[in-house]
């Protein structure tokens, strides 16, 4: 089932962080390298995390969560935020380490995408870190196609080496 969140207030948190907890560990090294102890360092990588969530993601218009869910468990998310009328970016995409290699994060894709095209036209828009080939294919899979050599952060405005800019079009129909 896909799930829809606009509101930080309706973010299960706990779930969320259970997508994210592999990520969130790794976080630990680039925010906190001199945190010894690593569970303190989660905390505080997931404390930041939902700061942000609340203080600003959820702050822009037509911001929203998009999460995969299957018998009561979070599998899948990713965000979604409105650039323009008819240009969306979407970052964050993750799924739980033991949901990998189920389709998941493509179920999650689909629907999104599927939901945008019942407002008409849109370019949706994601980097991809160009070693992350498991998200590259599951971003080719679902229609997307590498349009750029350098990762474009349409929130922070900056490009990136490192990834890849991909894109989905839907002119309408």
């Amino acid at each position: 089932m896909l799930i829809t969140i606009t509101e930080y207030k309706d973010l299960d948190k706990s779930k969320l962080m259970d997508i994210y907890s592999e990520s969130n560990y790794e976080n630990t090294d680039y925010f906190y390298p001199d945190e010894a102890d690593k569970e303190v360092a989660v905390q505080m990588v997931e404390a930041g995390f939902l700061d942000f969530l609340k203080n600003d993601f959820f702050e822009q218009d037509g911001a929203a969560y998009w999460i995969l869910e299957e018998n009561g468990v979070w599998v899948s998310a990713l965000r979604l935020s409105r650039i323009q009328t008819d240009l969306y970016y979407l970052e964050a995409l993750e799924t739980r380490p033991d949901q990998r290699g189920k389709g998941c994060a493509s179920l999650l894709l689909s629907g999104v995408v599927e939901s945008l095209k019942k407002a008409g036209p849109f370019r949706l828009c994601d980097c991809v870190g160009k070693k992350n080939t498991a998200s590259l294919k599951t971003h080719e899979k679902c229609g997307f196609r590498i349009v750029s050599d350098k990762g474009y952060d349409y929130l922070h405005k900056e490009a990136d080496d490192h990834d890849f800019g991909l894109e989905y079009r839907y002119p309408g129909e």
